[in-house]
């Protein structure tokens, strides 16, 4: 037992882990109570079926797309057009659905994954090609195409919401045999997409290649890695996860609109910095961005729920990205200085203190 709780408290996640339980805590503790209207029970404002329920929901999208967003990160970029991506994908799904006729739930759902995983790799894969082709920084890129796929979105749905199938909502709302009120499928969603994220990056030689690149590119360079092609996979990955995440939501909600997931992109780089993505490259987990939108949306929820002012959500979220970034600076420092300790004293020169994504200069 003592063994398994030093493993716990050395894991990279289990800071996360506990911060997540401590202001769950604290939350359920200071939430207050209320009488259900179908029980007639008085129940926690918090910890109860609903509400749990609705925090869950509201990370899974952002934990989707906080996963592929992070591989982005980790290689030494930034996408801020998946929140627009994950509109035009929605956008271009329920229009096609509605314009082929498509009635069979199977077949429903096959095109609209289709179409939304499609939609969303051309986005990223766009993304991709600019970022390594025009060897312009991505911040750069990735703000014009963000209003670029927000615009399309605008222009294809005519700045209307439009219903998806109902076989859709019915699919993304099964409750698979469980209470009526408990919808697991984005969840379960979420927990596959951190699965394969994870061993994406952690197993795979393009997932090395990702950390390599993000941590040294001018090394990844000399040791022959394709740095392009693993640049622009990045990038389309980002883009399925954003393509995911829109097809999950919409079906979930029942209808998209071009003003959905406005904001998103500085929500889920929240959660991928919060979860321990350095802004610098070369560090970053797909299941500490998981926990990352958990905590962010937590937060959110926490404001709601205590009823403070709501325009206070954004100081709270951006404190909460410099602390984490803060952190991340000391433990970076305490890791040279251990380095140096262990060198015998050798002087190891202090991190670089801009902190914005450094060129990686990508082969052609």
């Amino acid at each position: 037992m003592k063994r398994l709780l030093n493993r716990f408290l050395r894991a990279q996640q289990s800071g996360l882990i506990l911060v997540i339980l401590l202001l769950g805590f604290l939350l359920t503790l200071f939430a207050g109570s209320h009488v259900d209207r179908l029980t007639g029970r008085e129940v926690n404002n918090f910890l109860n079926s609903y509400a749990l329920m609705q925090t869950a929901t509201d990370a899974c999208f952002f934990a989707i797309m906080a996963i592929g967003v992070t591989m982005v990160i980790i290689s030494g970029g930034i996408d801020l057009s998946v929140g627009s991506t994950y509109a035009v994908s929605g956008v271009i799904m329920a229009i096609a659905l509605r314009a082929s006729g498509t009635t069979g739930s199977a077949a429903t759902v096959g095109l609209g994954l289709a179409l939304c995983l499609g939609i969303g790799v051309v986005c990223g894969a766009l993304n991709g090609l600019m970022v390594v082709g025009l060897r312009v920084h991505p911040f750069i890129i990735t703000l014009g195409t963000m209003w670029v796929f927000r615009g399309i979105a605008f222009v294809a749905s005519k700045a209307e919401s439009i219903l998806v199938p109902a076989s859709l909502t019915a699919v993304a709302k099964s409750s698979l045999g469980l209470s009526s009120a408990v919808y697991p499928v984005p969840m379960l969603v979420m927990l596959v997409i951190t699965l394969i994220g994870e061993v994406f990056l952690l197993r795979t030689v393009m997932g090395r290649d990702v950390y390599a690149i993000g941590g040294n590119p001018e090394a990844a360079r000399y040791c022959g890695l394709r740095i392009g092609r693993v640049l622009i996979a990045v990038y389309a990955i980002s883009g399925l996860t954003a393509g995911i995440a829109a097809f999950v939501g919409g079906s979930f909600y029942g209808s998209v609109s071009c003003a959905d997931a406005t904001g998103y992109e500085l929500y889920v780089i929240a959660a991928a910095v919060v979860g321990g993505a350095s802004l610098v490259g070369g560090r970053g987990s797909a299941v500490s961005a998981m926990l990352g939108a958990v905590l962010i949306v937590l937060i959110r929820q926490s404001i709601r729920t205590l009823h403070f002012d709501q325009n206070y959500e954004w100081i709270i979220i951006g404190c909460a990205i410099i602390i984490a970034v803060v952190l991340d600076r000391v433990n970076a420092q305490l890791a040279e200085r251990r380095i140096a300790r262990m060198a015998g004293g050798v002087e190891v020169p202090a991190p670089p203190q801009d902190d914005m994504p450094p060129s990686t200069n990508p082969e052609t």
